[in-house]
């Protein structure tokens, strides 16, 4: 879908309105794959992923979620973040399986440093953030969603780290993320089972903050950044800092022991007819 069509969905429209919209036309980053709207009046930047059809994540778009990152962050009007999707059945579907099946070791290598970029830019943020999560979540969508400082959901939808379900490993920084939200004890039964959730049972163990209509969706996002921009921009960035730092320095440690481990798992032959015994079922599923 291009920018001009995109900009013509009634949903789009109905959801941001025209002011927005406007907004979204001089802001949108060149690949268009990146959608942000920053409010010079309240400080908050809307940053919709729109990477049709599912919001894959492979190299490029990943690259260009971290570049708008860094632009946020040098913008020093920027205070809060509203993570969102302008796909109303898909929040984000994860990594691209592409990146990962018959690849190219330079290029898995670059694509995997840039998620561990990604992940570090936005799990330590010094902006408030909420994932606004208007659709299916799994694997590193979910990720994207625990990076957050709050997560509001629409109902009727799923979310879960399924990485297990593909036969993958979730990295630990994965789990620190997940652990971080919902405790040690929801983390190991989320994880080993590959669990997706209903949006209704993320919210009974914690994992989501609050499940909403799809038309609520951002106003609520909106609605609850005012009460996190309430406080002190230092005092929240710092106790912020002092909680998620371990888990950033940990994977910086780790950084290229992770990379390793995630090269050489990823190019097993076991691993390799898995992700294509996988990919054959979705061509199937498609075609039905």
């Amino acid at each position: 879908m291009s920018l001009k069509q995109l900009f013509r969905q009634p949903m789009l429209r109905a959801m941001l309105g025209r002011q927005h919209i406007q907004a979204l036309r001089s802001m949108t980053t060149q690949s268009d794959k990146v959608l942000v709207d920053l409010d010079p009046k309240t400080g908050v930047a809307v940053v919709q992923m729109n990477r049709p059809p599912v919001n894959s994540l492979n190299l490029e778009f990943l690259s260009d979620i971290n570049n708008t990152l860094d632009k946020l962050h040098n913008d020093k009007s920027c205070r809060g973040l509203i993570l969102t999707s302008s796909n109303n059945k898909v929040f984000c579907a994860g990594l691209d399986i592409m990146e990962m099946y018959q690849p190219q070791t330079d290029r898995l290598t670059e694509f995997w440093k840039t998620l561990q970029n990604v992940w570090m830019n936005l799990y330590g943020s010094r902006l408030a953030t909420i994932a606004a999560i208007n659709g299916h979540s799994p694997a590193g969508g979910c990720l994207l969603a625990t990076c957050c400082d709050y997560r509001i959901m629409v109902q009727n939808f799923t979310i879960g780290l399924n990485e297990t379900q593909l036969g993958i490993i979730p990295p630990f920084w994965f789990v620190d993320s997940m652990e971080g939200v919902v405790g040690y004890r929801q983390t190991e039964l989320a994880c080993q089972k590959g669990l997706m959730m209903t949006t209704d049972q993320a919210s009974k163990i914690g994992l989501v903050d609050e499940v909403v209509t799809p038309e609520v969706v951002l106003q609520k996002a909106q609605n609850e950044m005012v009460s996190w921009l309430k406080i002190p921009d230092y005092a929240r960035q710092l106790t912020k800092s002092q909680m998620k730092m371990p888990n950033i320095n940990k994977l910086r440690a780790r950084r290229d022991e992770d990379v390793q481990h995630f090269v050489n798992f990823i190019t097993k032959d076991s691993v390799q007819q898995a992700l294509g015994f996988y990919i054959e079922n979705l061509k199937k599923k498609a075609k039905k």
